[in-house]
């Protein structure tokens, strides 16, 4: 028996992420700065950690319910209703998860199989491609333009729509490109998908990291609350990544769908981290702010040292990501990345790892020290003059 023939093709074909590489290779490098990882410099704030702690002083080390626990959900119910006007019943329309990535994986195996489709805007986070090939279903490609500011067209959607189409995929704020939609902008989305048979997955997971205007989350219109499923969770806002707690809000027969499945493969998110999760939502609004202004000064400063090295970069509104132009350098992303890396030790990640569409572009992560976003900007220009 032949090992490797075992595996099914859509698991063996699909590449390896294009981001991977990169972390391989600064693990044998001293003195790399990186603005590669997606993730905040922030240590989860205090109060939550104590929260997390305290639950396990008190033996809370037993399986929750498989929905999560109803105090967790009945914060997260109340959370979305103050900040963004969505009203979830916690009963039946949460769904607790093993981070964000877990709901878009238990929405699109849920929902779409062999023959469907799904509308994947790129460039995007790189799990949306691959969690809907293994479900065996046809991702679609929208291909964002620089000229729109990376944001979906209403023209774009129509052409992508077919009679196939299943699901599309709403990434806003964006990874990588920190773009957002208006109410204005996703009005004439809604107008596009109102009166079809598509579920909208609206992945809002950078929601509380929109630095101009407030998020707007599309299923907060009425024609798409019922076929909207909202993919949220505290990795990003509440700097807790490791914590790995998510969430999904939807009509309660998409979430009772989704249940089932999270029942079988995961039974239920661990106990410490939802615990903690209660204290983010009840008493951490102060710490969010905190972090938001600081990745706002941040992106300030980056903004402005890209354009000043000659690199087009138009200005990101939410996440903690740039998507500079790095075309005028006549190297490709990976060029680009590889040579920055070695020469300068600066890492940065290619924007073809986030879709086709992404090459000419790198992403950089505003989550470091301004002290290390500093240096890396001086090397990145002394990188570009040599170029």
């Amino acid at each position: 028996m032949k090992i490797e023939d075992m595996i099914l093709p859509k698991v063996s074909n699909m590449p390896p992420s294009g981001i991977r590489k990169y972390f391989d290779m600064i693990n044998e490098m001293d003195d790399v700065i990186s603005l590669g990882v997606g993730e905040p410099d922030f240590v989860t704030p205090w109060n939550i950690r104590e929260a997390g702690i305290y639950s396990l002083e008190k033996g809370h080390t037993h399986y929750s319910s498989n929905a999560g626990l109803i105090e967790l959900r009945d914060e997260i119910s109340s959370y979305l209703n103050r900040k963004y006007n969505l009203k979830y019943n916690a009963d039946n329309q949460i769904l607790v998860t093993v981070g964000g990535s877990e709901g878009i994986d238990i929405a699109l195996r849920a929902l779409v199989a062999e023959g469907d489709e799904v509308i994947i805007p790129e460039p995007s986070f790189v799990a949306y491609k691959g969690c809907t090939v293994f479900t065996g279903a046809k991702p679609v490609v929208i291909n964002l333009r620089a000229e729109d500011e990376f944001k979906l067209t209403p023209e774009l959607l129509a052409q992508a729509i077919t009679p196939k189409t299943k699901i599309v995929i709403v990434p806003f704020p964006n990874n990588p490109t920190g773009a957002i939609m208006t109410r204005e902008e996703l009005s004439a989305i809604v107008d596009v998908l109102k009166d079809k048979d598509i579920i909208v997955l609206s992945d809002e997971i950078y929601s509380e990291l929109t630095y101009e205007g407030e998020h707007v989350s599309i299923a907060s219109f009425p024609e798409m609350y019922e076929k909207t499923i909202v993919i949220n969770g505290f990795s990003k806002s509440y700097a807790m990544t490791g914590w790995r707690m998510g969430y999904v809000c939807g009509h309660r027969v998409l979430i009772d769908a989704m249940k089932k499945i999270h029942q079988y493969a995961i039974m239920c998110s661990n106990t410490t981290g939802q615990y903690a999760a209660i204290e983010a939502l009840k008493n951490s609004d102060r710490d969010v702010e905190e972090m938001v202004r600081e990745y706002n000064r941040r992106r300030r400063v980056m903004v402005n040292g890209f354009r000043k090295m000659g690199l087009d970069c138009f200005e990101p509104k939410g996440a903690f990501y740039l998507f500079p132009c790095i075309k005028s350098t006549g190297l490709t992303s990976d060029e680009f990345c590889e040579r920055l890396l070695m020469k300068e030790k600066v890492l940065a990640v290619p924007g073809h790892a986030f879709g086709e569409c992404g090459e000419g572009f790198i992403r950089t992560c505003y989550a470091s020290s301004m002290d290390n976003i500093m240096e890396a900007l001086k090397r990145i220009e002394r990188f570009v003059k040599d170029c």
